[in-house]
């Protein structure tokens, strides 16, 4: 009985023993860990980068829209019976060619008319300039004669113009939309005929914000997409608004593009890369690396196993990374993660990703 309280007691000696000397190491462990950062002996495990030149495009993405570079309603200039129709909807037209005719049966009676008086004009002023030379009539009755005669013809020259215009040309090359008249309908200059576009070059429209209207230069190349055409296309910059917009804040841009295959629809949106910046050698690193502070942005590089506390200043974006401008050089080892418990001088250990 005796024996068996000895090994009782022992066994309990044993077990406080035990957790006494796990609480003392778990302790030390705990200080070395705060001790580390604050410039023990200990290194910090931490991941890192060496920061290397690559090519960099800065750009943006806008929204845009495409726009015919011709683009009309048609109308005829005098009212009159649509006597024949000489275009297919949705047809291909060339310029100067015949579209529409209006039936001109009065105009050229009219045409008829006013020749007739313009000839009995002729006459008598023919007579009257002879009647003169025999000092027959006086200086004003001949000037009334040469009057009247040059009242016909300017009225032959403006029936003759009245006449041109029953016949419809298209003004440029193009696609000619659907109609809406049919051949014996009665027609004024407020009818709307048809549309008609010209869709072998187009427009694309876009506003761009006025932090960056600086960066807008004439022929500059973008790229665009547009929703359910496949590909990407180019286009070039050729005007601008001479001003930024009061109320968007933003400066209007236009740029020109082929599309002589027919594949982009005028009307549509567009996706636009508008090129900011392209670098050769630009020093990208993780988002995570930098630490935000009072004065600007900061980042840890490793010099001589040790934390190194640096300002930067930045620039462009992209979804991972974050182009630094000044502070660090190519070559440097950027440290990446765990750097919000670092404090400048702090030994670290590096694991390079």
């Amino acid at each position: 009985m005796k024996r068996k309280s000895i090994v009782i007691l022992l066994i309990a000696v044993l077990v406080v023993g035990g957790m006494v000397f796990y609480r003392i190491n778990n302790n030390k462990e705990k200080a070395a860990a705060q001790q580390g950062p604050r410039g023990g002996n200990s290194s910090v495990k931490v991941y890192g980068t060496v920061v290397q030149g690559q090519p960099f495009s800065d750009f943006l993405s806008l929204s845009g829209a495409i726009e015919a570079d011709e683009q009309i309603e048609l109308h005829t200039e005098i009212s009159g019976i649509v006597e024949s129709i000489n275009f297919s909807e949705g047809g291909r037209v060339s310029q100067g060619q015949p579209l529409l005719t209006i039936n001109d049966a009065e105009l050229q009676a009219q045409l008829a008319q006013a020749q007739t008086r313009n000839n009995l004009a002729a006459e008598n002023e023919r007579r009257a300039k002879l009647l003169l030379e025999k000092e027959a009539i006086s200086q004003e009755e001949y000037d009334i004669a040469s009057a009247d005669f040059r009242t016909a013809q300017s009225q032959i020259q403006l029936i003759k113009a009245q006449l041109s215009k029953t016949v419809i040309r298209a003004p440029f090359s193009g696609r000619i939309g659907l109609r809406s008249i049919s051949k014996g309908s009665y027609v004024t200059p407020t009818t709307n005929i048809a549309q008609l576009v010209n869709t072998n070059r187009l427009k694309v429209s876009f506003s761009i914000p006025e932090k960056y209207a600086n960066k807008v230069t004439l022929n500059n190349q973008i790229k665009f997409s547009v929703q359910g055409v496949e590909g990407e296309f180019t286009a070039k910059i050729y005007a601008t608004e001479p001003a930024v917009e009061a109320n968007t804040r933003t400066l209007l841009v236009k740029a020109i593009t082929s599309n002589s295959s027919d594949r982009i629809i005028p009307g549509t949106f567009a996706n636009i890369i508008f090129p900011l910046e392209t670098l050769e050698n630009g020093l990208l690193v993780p988002a995570e690396a930098l630490i935000p502070v009072q004065n600007g942005k900061k980042l840890f590089v490793m010099k001589n196993g040790m934390a190194n506390e640096v300002m930067v200043e930045t620039g462009a974006r992209t979804d991972e990374d974050v182009l630094i401008t000044s502070g660090i050089q190519t070559g440097d080892t950027v440290l990446t993660s765990g750097v919000m418990s670092l404090r400048n001088g702090s030994k670290v250990q590096v694991n390079l990703q």
